[in-house]
Order: structure tokens, then C-alpha cells, then sequence
């Protein structure tokens, strides 16, 4: 199958790539894997979880929505996601849950035993994974997996915690944009020279693309560190397509 129907020329149809985390990067990955893209038309209308589970997932989710519009259903959960439950023993004037108090444009999915919310602030996604137990109203408690990446998922989660903690509390919290990094420039520059290579382009036309035709004229040649930069930006897509995407659930960039 082709790749998404996206023009790849255009570096304005990548820009919401700098706002995007692990989880959300490993969807953008994945959708454009064409092994997936036939999993989803062979199996959109008879969905089985044995579908899914091979690309790390619990559900399908239709490759033809990006990360601003799609929630895909990671499984394990990755580190980002904070498990919400009732507690058990609360303290005097604990603050209740109020699912639409939560700041952000909200979606809910339920994957067969769970509600998953996302919510989208300025620079950065809130995702959580509330318990069928808990009801709106009640105190609640959050929730860590132990495990080899305990350390990992506390740090990957603070922000989050802060964010519904300052909500729970009444307190206003300051959402601004970060600049993006150079991670994110290279993740943006690697997912347009993916798109560039399934739509059958060469890698000096990649080249003039992404870096302009003059530098090219100037610095394209067959041992060029500006040729060895467009292989390589290729080989990273690949790999990140290929696999390599799981990686970014675990807080990796």
C-alpha cells in the first residue's frame, strides 16, 4: 500500500510534530508502516485483538488519522499514562475527581475495561487511564506500576501529576509552548524523508526538499556528509517504522 496521502513536500504539513510525545511519535511511525496499513483494510470491519497485539496494540486504529485526531491503544501502557483510581482511605477535604474539569480538548476511548482519556493542552498530551471504579465526584489516588521502570514512569509522569494536581486544586496553571528541540526537528525531518522515500523519491530529491536545491547544487556529491545525512535520516524512519517506534512509549525520544 502507498503512503499516507499527505503531500511530503510541504515542511508545513509536518509542523505539529513539534508537539508531539513518545506515545503520539510512535503512532506517527507506525501508521506509516505498510504491513499495518493492510492489517487495518483486511481487518477495520471484523476487528480481533489478535490484530492488534503484533503492533503493539489493543485495538486498530485507522492509519489515515494522525496524532492530533487518533488515539491508538498502546499495550503495555507506556510510561506517560497515569492510572487514576479511588481511594480507599481518603484525607479530610480530599479533592474530588471532576473528569470535566481536566484542562485540554478531551477524548475518551473505552478498550473492554477501561476508560482512556486524552487530553490535549499547548505542548503536551495528559493521558489517563481512569478505573471503571471510579466515579466523578470521588476521591481518587494515583497510581504507578512497579517494576525495572518504576524510577522511569515517575519521571516521565511528574508533569502530568502537577498539571491535574494545580486543576484539582483550583489553582491556574501556565501552559505555554516550549521551543522545540532538536529532537523534534529530527523527528520531523525523518518522518518527511520517510514519506519522501514510500512515495518513491530519490535521495538527492529528498535532499533538495528538505535542505534546498542550492545546498545540494553545493554540497551533493558521493561522499558528501550532506548525502550521508539523508541516508541516514532514511535509515532512521525505517528502523523506527519497522520496530523501533516501541521504544518511544518508554519515555524515549
Amino acid at each position: 500500500m502507498r503512503a499516507p496521502a499527505i503531500g511530503w513536500h510541504p515542511v508545513a504539513a509536518y509542523l505539529y510534530v513539534f508537539h508531539l510525545d513518545g506515545p503520539a511519535l510512535a503512532w506517527e511511525y507506525l501508521r506509516r508502516h505498510p504491513g499495518y496499513r493492510c492489517d487495518w483494510q483486511r481487518y477495520r470491519r471484523r476487528p480481533h485483538e489478535r490484530h492488534a497485539l503484533r503492533w503493539g496494540l489493543r485495538l486498530l486504529e485507522d492509519p489515515g488519522r494522525d496524532a492530533r485526531d487518533a488515539q491508538p491503544d498502546w499495550t503495555p501502557d507506556p510510561d506517560r499514562l497515569v492510572l487514576v483510581r479511588p481511594d480507599d482511605d481518603p484525607p479530610h477535604a480530599a479533592p474530588p475527581f471532576r473528569l470535566w474539569s481536566i484542562p485540554g480538548r478531551k477524548r475518551l476511548l473505552h478498550d473492554g475495561r477501561r476508560l482512556v482519556l486524552s487530553c490535549q493542552l499547548v505542548d503536551r498530551t495528559l493521558r489517563l487511564a481512569l478505573s471503571p471504579m471510579l466515579a466523578d465526584g470521588m476521591a481518587y489516588a494515583y497510581a504507578v506500576r512497579a517494576g525495572s521502570r518504576l524510577n522511569e514512569r515517575l519521571r516521565t509522569t511528574g508533569p502530568e501529576l502537577a498539571v491535574l494536581d494545580a486543576t484539582a486544586a483550583g489553582r491556574r496553571t501556565a501552559i505555554a509552548s516550549n521551543r522545540p528541540g532538536r529532537a523534534s526537528l529530527l523527528h520531523l525531518l525523518t518522518m518527511q524523508a520517510l514519506d519522501g522515500t514510500q512515495a518513491g523519491a530519490s535521495q538527492r530529491e529528498l535532499a533538495e526538499v528538505l535542505f534546498g536545491q542550492e545546498a545540494v547544487a553545493e554540497r551533493w556529491h558521493g561522499d558528501s556528509e550532506l548525502r550521508a545525512h539523508v541516508r541516514r535520516l532514511v535509515r532512521r524512519g525505517q528502523r523506527f517504522m519497522q520496530g523501533g517506534y516501541r521504544q518511544l512509549l518508554c519515555g524515549g525520544r
